[in-house]
């Protein structure tokens, strides 16, 4: 038997590797596990970071190219250089993962190279040297969902990996489902040239967001140029030197069609990965998704087990996964550790955003929650015209009696950046009348959010 441990976490994603630090900041002596040649998981190297990377440059070509000109800035003969674009998300990436390795080092953090698997309790064997641990952390994540009759290869039929390490411009790119890789993704290539189809088997767009949100995000992105077939399921693909074909058909049944693409993204969603992690093997309970059963603060049906992230049940954003590591470091500690699911923000990075958190109004209205809403739009938002941003709006949805915020739903510029404002304020239960009187900088695009505190009562000062 090779070291002994207090904490082994599988898996050195954001939630991995948060975990890994605060159990080591809590005077623990942990080990990480991950096979990767560097640590930081999905996100850091294959997901949130380098897809903000070739976000962000294709919204600067975007406005090079369309919008620079408006602010008096002529600039003659844009061109892409898609290969540097491509280098300089890998440098952005590098950058983020030797971070981490400098954290571990800092933390005295043993990276345990190879593929994790949990022999028994408190054995994890990494390439067949076995580790003694006192707790076993579980943080393995998720991976994309194939599309049955639709075969990946990476070149022509792309999940979000291929997605982002395309050499060219495609043409035509279809994309299998419209929530937040999809489209993201999608965002992308249509600011660099491509033609861009998204096929989703709903009829709306971003199914857990607000409605009338989703409905002013499909309104934005068409103008943008991006295409919709809602309603739609794919049933087959079949690839060729030229490109894709996809066999598409209405979702409640009908005549199937023909779709021709250069490449082909299937982003209908992502499900928990544990090939080879010895689950069964050692008992851990999973669910009908392949999800690891925690009873609510982490631990499995195994004592000394706990599970965090994308593996178990909730959103799969990495913000979640980090809180859920840092609150069962926590929890090995003795400690209260604890993760508030009614305010976790979700937002989509295209452009203008779109942030949610709490419930919306459909789940209010099912509820039979009584609920005011005020909206304040951003082409009332001086900020916002100033930057030439002025798509979308603000919502927040206050309970009719107590006025406590239950949710709010924002589109338009830095949305991402405007929804922390609601977290905090939900985190401590804070009234509409509380953000309402706050004093908000001017000009500034969070004074949006005030305003539409302010119209939940009636009283916004800008329309």
């Amino acid at each position: 038997m090779a070291d002994t441990y207090d904490v082994i976490v599988i898996g050195a994603g954001p939630g991995g590797y948060v975990c890994a630090i605060r159990a080591a900041q809590l005077g623990m002596k942990v080990a990480c596990v991950e096979k990767r040649a560097t640590l930081g998981g999905t996100c850091l190297n294959i997901g949130c970071i380098p897809s903000k990377a070739m976000l962000q440059s294709s919204e600067d070509f975007t406005a090079a190219a369309h919008r620079f000109a408006d602010h008096g800035i002529l600039i003659d003969g844009i061109k892409l250089d898609l290969a540097r674009m491509q280098a300089r998300k890998g440098e952005v990436v590098a950058a983020n993962v030797k971070g981490v390795e400098f954290l571990f080092r800092k933390h005295k953090i043993d990276w345990l190279r190879g593929e994790g698997r949990i022999t028994g309790p408190g054995t994890v064997e990494v390439d067949g040297t076995a580790y003694a641990t006192r707790h076993i952390v579980v943080a393995t994540g998720s991976e994309s969902v194939p599309l049955p009759g639709v075969e990946v290869d990476e070149k022509r039929i792309v999940t979000s990996t291929g997605g982002l390490e395309l050499d060219r411009v495609p043409e035509h790119l279809v994309v299998i489902g419209g929530g937040y890789i999809g489209l993201e993704l999608g965002s992308v290539w249509l600011r660099l040239g491509a033609k861009v189809t998204v096929v989703e088997f709903l009829d709306r767009l971003v199914p857990t967001m607000d409605g009338e949100v989703a409905k002013t995000f499909a309104r934005i992105l068409g103008k943008q140029g991006m295409t919709f077939r809602l309603g739609t399921k794919v049933t087959g693909a079949r690839t060729g030197n030229d490109g894709v074909t996809l066999t598409v058909e209405p979702a409640a049944g009908g005549t199937a069609e023909e779709l021709r693409a250069d490449v082909v993204l299937v982003a209908i969603g992502r499900r928990a990965y544990t090939e080879n992690l010895g689950l069964d093997a050692v008992g851990v309970a999973t669910d009908a998704r392949g999800r690891v059963r925690t009873d609510g603060h982490y631990a499995t049906n195994v004592p000394g087990i706990w599970a965090i992230g994308d593996v178990i049940d909730g959103p799969m954003l990495a913000h979640k996964a980090e809180e859920e590591g840092i609150a069962v470091a926590e929890r090995i500690a003795g400690q209260a550790g604890h993760v508030n699911y009614g305010v976790i923000p979700g937002v989509v990075y295209t452009w203008p955003e779109v942030a949610s958190i709490g419930r919306t109004e459909e789940e209010l209205k099912a509820a039979g929650v009584a609920y005011k809403a005020g909206r304040f739009p951003f082409t009332a938002n001086g900020r916002a015209r100033a930057m030439g941003d002025t798509d979308g709006f603000v919502k927040i949805l206050a309970d009719a009696t107590t006025d406590e915020i239950l949710g709010a739903h924002i589109i338009g510029p830095d949305a991402g950046t405007l929804i922390a404002e609601i977290a905090t304020a939900m985190e401590f239960r804070a009234s509409s009348e509380d953000v309402a009187r706050t004093c908000h900088a001017h000009p500034s695009l969070n004074e949006a959010v005030k305003e539409a505190a302010l119209a939940v009562e009636d009283r916004a000062i800008h329309i």
